[in-house]
């Protein structure tokens, strides 16, 4: 099954002492192989604090999906490439059929974070 073209900012928040960090940066690698219409984003947070901004990673490696600056999931993701293109192949398909990503606060996230992913959002879609 092929995704539908759609391109997402697909952004990833690590740091380099995480070793899960380094160990999922082979499956973003192979994420820019098999889905090539996305933008790719490699943010380490403490290198890029200032535009990673108040967003408060507790889980490595987080992913945020984003679309425009509007945020269409933000989360931690185990390092496995099916796993990603599963989430990217249900983010493009809900796209194009007109649906929005999760609402993050009513999925439990904090407001303050949502804000904060929202802006790292608009920072990197500027």
């Amino acid at each position: 099954m092929s995704s539908p073209s759609v391109a997402l900012d697909v952004v990833c928040l690590c740091a380099d002492w995480c070793g899960t960090c380094r160990e999922y940066a082979s499956v973003f690698e192979a994420l820019q192989q098999a889905a090539p219409q996305h933008r790719y984003r490699w943010i380490d947070i403490e290198d890029e604090s200032e535009l990673v901004g108040d967003v408060d990673v507790e889980t490595f490696p987080t992913l945020m999906l984003a679309r425009a600056g509007d945020v269409l999931f933000a989360g931690p993701v185990l390092p496995r490439l099916g796993d990603v293109q599963r989430l990217l192949e249900v983010q493009t398909t809900a796209l194009v059929s007109g649906s929005r990503g999760v609402d993050l606060a009513a999925a439990g996230m904090p407001v303050d974070q949502v804000e904060a992913f929202k802006a790292l959002a608009r920072r990197l879609a500027a």
